[in-house]
């Protein structure tokens, strides 16, 4: 029943928003058309911001006379529309990718990209796979799906599809490198060309496959060179490498140049101005004609800048009858519009299913009727003052649903776990007894009084424009924030049937609270958005079995990563290839929690391992399509799985696919994931995982030959419900 509620409604707001795109030589021919009856003035408009809050939305361009064509709007965020209201708070990144659930990325897509168009917004700045998260205290990880390139990759394909079938344009990025905020705008990442290509490029190939419209270029420097002004990063690996055949926009403030970015690659800055110091001096507008009349720009670059945007704009079909802005982001935001629609049951599914389940001792979950319930901490209530007190939710007072920064959203209302918690409650006749402050004592007393407690804590991050609490953008430490680990302690201490449940941007050290005997369960509720307590009951009260995987690892101590942000003006990226599992996996290190890990209140059990791989070895050879070479997405097998419910209940199983290169693949990690499937099941049910593998999922990069290979050899094959919790394995052999 869920899975077709899901196909209804993606079938249907694909009808109603005629998604169909022509394609990009369709979308080019149109483009090439329009270009010529423009003059070099509105070239260069098109190309170029009209200054911070010149216009409704955080980016805008500059309409032509000469053609139908509007002021381009770009608006924030990758989980909502930033500055206007009402529109839906959807649950982070990280939740998106913690479901593990290729239809509910696709909806998350869909439903954002509706209200978007409905707002009038052209383009809307997401979604985000850069950060990919190398470093665990990462101010903005969040914001994306995974440490993982595969996961991550998957999310992004799925999730820009959505956005684009339903008018908006989808804006990858931050285009590459960008992996802290601390120095984020002075900061070199200097990147190995490897790890580049297998990590870091890796979502973004699946982000161009999936025709995305625009890229965004980031604040830092790669190896030494400003991103927007890489002629390395844009011109040869975006656009020649990968075939990227839309158009690459700044970050704000982060073009240097006018020339130097205009040959590097760049094809729209933005906001346009510089709106620090001095407000008002810009690179391009009448700059960027001068260079062209001067021939420091040649006139087929400034073409090709205007035509890539003007092909973007074809491709999703925003020249029929696109709505007009219906708001603006400097006086409230409030919209003429309501364009929410029923999106809250697409927000609730996304945070309700990417709910991880970490322990659950004695069946403890889901919770029998209890007699009394103690809830705790400030983490259950909405914050006093509102949930859209703190600008752009600079602030962790209350329940976190999201992190702070540009990324966010105004939440149209927040339910708090108390809440939610208290209506099950008033139906099954169960005392709640609460202390929603972080005040150990209080909290003790309140545990004291009741059958069983939960207690809430949490750990925020966000953009580094804003510091809160004295992190500045990236986190200090790995530890719950407002001395959570002395919360659960004191609880711990005066009731011995404890729940904790954790909202977090990404992974907290958990040792104090897992040494607590009467800690019984724990749950990773993440950043659900605005429906996080009925997403919560629902897991807690068991009308659904959890089935969220986390998408990074849970280590035991904070130096068992090996990596995090750093205060210095390079990063010198020493990790390589081996970021969060396959750094766990090469040194031997034990985590708390692997990547992947999720329990269920039903077992399932894997047989029947199947292996139809026939891949030859060698490198890539043909031509150029959208994501890379048109090889690397040819299918070259599958391996399936048998999979049984073994419970009592329905359950979800994300069954995960990881391979292993052989050894002529020198240096490569241990496994790496290849694939993964999520399989609905009923009580006592059965079904198969299929995983479809591709040359790329084979190959690794070649730094001498430039390209991607696939390796000879015997590849090893794992398969299991995560990176650790392997339950078959085999092998199948391409030769030489």
């Amino acid at each position: 029943m869920r899975l077709l509620f899901f196909s209804a409604l993606t079938t249907s707001a694909a009808q109603a928003s005629g998604l169909a795109t022509s394609g990009w030589d369709a979308a080019y021919s149109k483009a090439q058309a329009a270009l010529q009856k423009l003059s070099q003035a509105e070239k260069a408009g098109i190309a170029t911001g009209v200054t911070w809050e010149g216009g409704p939305c955080v980016g805008n361009t500059y309409a032509p006379s000469s053609i139908d064509y509007p002021s381009l709007c770009l608006q924030d965020s990758p989980l909502g529309i930033r500055f206007a209201n009402p529109v839906t708070a959807f649950p982070a990144g990280i939740n998106a990718g913690a479901t593990w659930d290729r239809s509910l990325l696709y909806s998350r897509g869909v439903a954002m990209g509706a209200e978007a168009k409905g707002l009038g917004v052209h383009v809307q700045l997401g979604p985000v796979s850069g950060p990919l998260g190398k470093n665990p205290d990462g101010g903005r990880n969040w914001e994306g799906f995974s440490v993982d390139p595969y996961l991550s990759g998957v999310a992004m394909e799925e999730t820009i599809r959505g956005m684009q079938d339903s008018g908006v344009q989808a804006c990858a990025k931050h285009w590459i490198g960008n992996e802290q905020e601390v120095n984020r705008d002075t900061i070199s990442s200097e990147m190995a060309d490897r790890q580049t290509h297998e990590l870091y490029v890796w979502p973004f190939m699946n982000a161009v496959r999936a025709d995305v419209a625009s890229v965004m270029c980031s604040y830092n420097k790669v190896n030494g060179t400003w991103a927007c002004e890489s002629e390395a990063i844009l011109n040869e690996l975006l656009k020649n490498e990968l075939g990227f055949r839309g158009y690459v926009v700044s970050d704000w403030n982060a073009q240097h140049t006018g020339v130097n970015s205009a040959l590097a690659g760049l094809d729209m800055t933005m906001p346009g101005s510089d709106f620090n110091t001095p407000r008002g001096s810009i690179f391009w507008g009448s700059n960027l004609v001068e260079a062209v009349a001067n021939g420091s720009v040649p006139q087929s670059r400034l073409d090709d800048m205007v035509t890539r945007i003007l092909a973007a704009w074809y491709l999703v079909n925003q020249d029929q009858g696109y709505p007009e802005v219906s708001f603006s982001s400097w006086n409230g935001g409030k919209a003429s519009v309501d364009v929410t629609a029923d999106h809250a049951s697409v927000a609730r599914a996304v945070a309700r299913d990417s709910i991880v389940l970490l322990k659950n001792e004695a069946q403890t979950l889901p919770l029998r009727q209890p007699k009394s319930l103690a809830i705790i901490g400030q983490d259950a209530i909405v914050n006093p003052a509102g949930p859209n007190a703190c600008t752009d939710r600079g602030c962790d007072n209350g329940t976190l649903a999201m992190g702070w920064g540009s990324g966010t959203a105004e939440f149209p209302y927040l339910v708090a776990p108390v809440d939610a918690i208290q209506a099950q409650a008033d139906k099954t006749g169960t005392q709640i007894i609460t202390s929603t402050t972080d005040d150990a004592a209080a909290g003790a007393e309140a545990a004291a009084a009741a059958e069983t407690a939960i207690v809430f804590i949490n750990s925020d991050s966000g953009e580094g424009y804003i510091t809160v609490e004295n992190n500045p953008g990236d986190r200090n430490n790995l530890d719950p924030w407002h001395n959570g680990n002395s919360l659960v302690q004191s609880v711990a201490s005066s009731n011995k049937n404890v729940i904790v449940v954790i909202h977090s941007v990404g992974p907290i050290i958990l040792e104090t609270i897992l040494a607590q005997p009467s800690v019984k369960a724990i749950i990773w509720a993440g950043l659900p958005g605005q429906e996080s307590g009925n997403a919560l009951a629902d897991i807690l009260y068991g009308s659904t079995s959890p089935s969220g995987k986390i998408p990074y690892t849970i280590a035991k101590q904070r130096s068992d990563y090996g990596a995090g942000w750093i205060y210095a003006q390079t990063d010198s990226f020493t990790e390589g290839l081996f970021v969060d599992y396959r750094h766990f996996d090469k040194n031997g290190i034990d985590p708390r929690y692997e990547f992947g890990h999720g329990l269920s209140y039903t077992e399932f059990a894997y047989s029947g391992l199947s292996i139809n791989v026939l891949a030859t070895s060698g490198p890539t050879i043909g031509s150029i399509i959208s994501g890379g070479p048109v090889e690397l997405f040819e299918s070259v097998g599958t391996v399936s799985v048998h999979i049984v419910n073994n419970g009592s209940v329905e359950g979800a199983e994300v069954a995960q696919l990881y391979i292993g290169l052989p050894e002529s693949a020198p240096l490569s990690p241990p496994k790496q994931l290849r694939g993964f499937e999520k399989v609905f099941l009923q009580a006592a049910g059965s079904g198969t995982a299929t995983f479809e593998l591709t040359r790329r999922d084979l190959s690794y990069w070649d730094v001498t030959l430039q390209k991607w290979v696939v390796p000879s050899g015997t590849f090893r094959v794992y398969v299991g419900a995560s990176s650790r919790d392997i339950r078959l394995q085999g092998t199948f052999s391409v030769a030489s």
